[in-house]
């Protein structure tokens, strides 16, 4: 009884000790796994491998005393959170359909953060803008008491006050003039001996190479309102006087004669990808990059 006893108790021991050993290796091993793991998350999440977009954003950069936070890196930015609210809570529905819409966030959705010219300030402007998040998104419109309402309630848009000097009643008349070889031949709009091209903008509108442009604007619904046929020629002067790549220009209320006729002339349906409801989306490459391209391309 004694001999089998000490071996009982022997054998008891022993279990205990590896027991023992084995918990004093797995509490060493979780504490360097732990050790390890908070290394990563302070490298994920330094400033220096944070997307540089999102860095940009003065809204959501860290300031001195909680840069070392990570909560901080992880905000969203407070443009994005102001386009939320405001479309949850706001009872009016942007002029452009789902259907309209989603042609153009699919293209901003390869090409932002990109440069985005829009004809026209409205109840979609603060989305266009957000969907080109860490992007250039800039107005143009003809109402000076709207620019100042909208930038009361969203001054993060861009926006700038233009005027027009073409009416709806003179498209047939601009039509003709729009055939003459001093509105085909490529060049800066600006200086343009077009009767066509718009050349009171804004001088960044001329300087900076647009990736998108949306016509929207002006008015031209009725005969003496200020007509779309300069907005849509300049826009596709703009996109073939790029010196390299393509620039996608989108026309809505293509239900119109005015809008109809001329995105089709001078935007040209040969580089028109898609139309959905009253949107047409063109895709137009540059004229000026060594190919020798006619203004509209053939429909064959």
């Amino acid at each position: 009884m004694r001999t089998k006893t000490h071996q009982s108790f022997n054998i008891k021991f022993l279990l205990f000790g590896v027991f023992l050993a084995f918990v004093l290796l797995f509490l060493l091993r979780s504490n360097l796994s732990d050790s390890k793991e908070s290394k990563n998350k302070t490298t994920l999440l330094s400033p220096k491998t944070l997307n540089p977009l999102v860095s940009k954003d003065s809204s959501t950069e860290p300031t001195n005393d909680t840069k070392n936070c990570p909560q901080t890196c992880t905000k969203i930015p407070r443009s994005l959170a102001q386009t939320l609210i405001h479309y949850t809570t706001s009872t009016i529905t942007p002029q452009q359909t789902l259907k309209e819409i989603s042609v153009s966030a699919r293209v901003l959705e390869k090409k932002s953060p990109c440069n985005f010219l829009v004809f026209g300030l409205g109840h979609d402007s603060l989305m266009w803008s957000a969907l080109n998040h860490g992007g250039r998104t800039v107005f143009l419109e003809e109402d000076e008491a709207w620019i100042e309402q909208i930038r009361r309630r969203f001054p993060m848009l861009e926006s700038y006050h233009v005027t027009y000097d073409s009416k709806v009643n003179e498209a047939d008349n601009l039509m003709d003039v729009g055939n003459g070889p001093e509105c085909t031949a490529i060049g800066d709009p600006k200086i343009s001996m077009c009767q066509l091209a718009l050349k009171g903008l804004p001088g960044l509108v001329y300087e900076v190479k647009w990736d998108l442009i949306m016509v929207d604007a002006p008015t031209g619904y009725y005969e003496e309102a200020p007509g779309r046929m300069t907005a849509i020629y300049t826009a596709g002067m703009m996109a073939r006087n790029r010196e390299e790549g393509e620039t996608d220009v989108f026309v809505h209320d293509v239900n119109r004669v005015v809008e109809d006729k001329f995105s089709k002339a001078f935007l040209c349906e040969g580089y028109m990808k898609k139309q959905e409801g009253r949107l047409r989306h063109f895709t137009i490459p540059s004229h000026r990059d060594g190919s020798e391209r006619p203004f509209c391309p053939s429909l064959e």
